[in-house]
């Protein structure tokens, strides 16, 4: 998420997606061609992301893929033919660097052990790095799982581990296909959801602002924020105050800069106790 403010001056155009760096994965963390596919969905591995050629028809991969909860990403060919060079017959999977967990096991597994949820949402973050860097503040402030969707989240790849400096080794994540659906189960378990927004009209250092209690925090894109539809459920939202000329902060500062408000909170909580 990146929390801007009106500009008073006009502000460049967002480059297209043609001038980004293209995405591409190592071969160990890659899987192509049908049956290679096939089977690795009948295997025990969990894939991160499947894409197919979106001309192409396999309902054995498809059947399988949604047996197994794994989103199929449609691209054209030309996409994969970035992947590999070799010859993929229009379907390409990248294995997880991670192994994902129910966050129905994960909420119970709090609960028993006494705690209050703290859980950090990620809505269509797609940069590899900064999803790394997100993950290794969220493990250092005492997050207990990271939430990210099925389709439009950056793929936990080697870069991702690696900029992480191992944080993901430590932490939950779980992969949901539907926001909103996670965001209406936290909030039936008990869990206050608040997104961080620029749209928002509370500061996040108000005193009104309470991040206490069982917490999931939502950070969005770093192109447009948390989308509508997750804004209209959440229990409430804040903003992070910009005071200088620059009208928006890098998701993963935004993050840190809010997990450790909440950090700060709690801290003061548990002493008042």
């Amino acid at each position: 998420m990146e929390n801007r403010r009106n500009p008073r001056v006009n502000r460049p155009k967002h480059k297209t997606n043609n001038s980004r760096p293209q995405f591409r994965p190592e071969p160990d963390e890659m899987v192509f061609g049908i049956q290679s596919v096939i089977e690795t969905l009948k295997s025990d591995q969990q894939i991160d992301k499947l894409y197919m050629d979106k001309e192409l028809s396999n309902p054995d991969i498809q059947n399988l893929a949604f047996q197994k909860r794994v989103t199929i990403q449609r691209v054209p060919a030309e996409r994969l033919d970035r992947f590999t060079r070799k010859n993929h017959q229009g379907v390409v999977c990248l294995i997880a660097q991670v192994q994902y967990v129910k966050l129905s096991n994960v909420i119970a597994d709090v609960y028993e052990r006494g705690e209050q949820p703290f859980f950090l949402l990620l809505d269509r973050i797609t940069d590899v790095r900064n999803f790394g860097a997100i993950a290794r503040t969220a493990e250092c402030t005492g997050i207990q799982c990271i939430v990210i969707p099925g389709r439009g989240a950056a793929a936990i790849n080697s870069d991702a581990m690696k900029t992480s400096s191992g944080a993901l080794n430590h932490i939950s994540v779980c992969r949901e296909p539907d926001l909103t659906e996670t965001v209406k189960y936290l909030q039936e378990s008990g869990v206050t959801v608040v997104a961080c927004t620029e749209k928002s009209s509370r500061d996040l250092y108000e005193r009104s602002t309470d991040l206490t209690g069982p917490l999931a925090i939502i950070m969005g894109s770093e192109e447009d924020g948390i989308s509508p539809e997750l804004l209209r459920m959440v229990d409430t939202h804040v903003k992070i105050p910009l005071l200088g000329s620059v009208g928006s902060l890098n998701v993963s500062v935004a993050t840190g800069v809010v997990l450790y408000e909440a950090v700060r909170q709690r801290s003061i909580a548990i002493e008042a106790a």
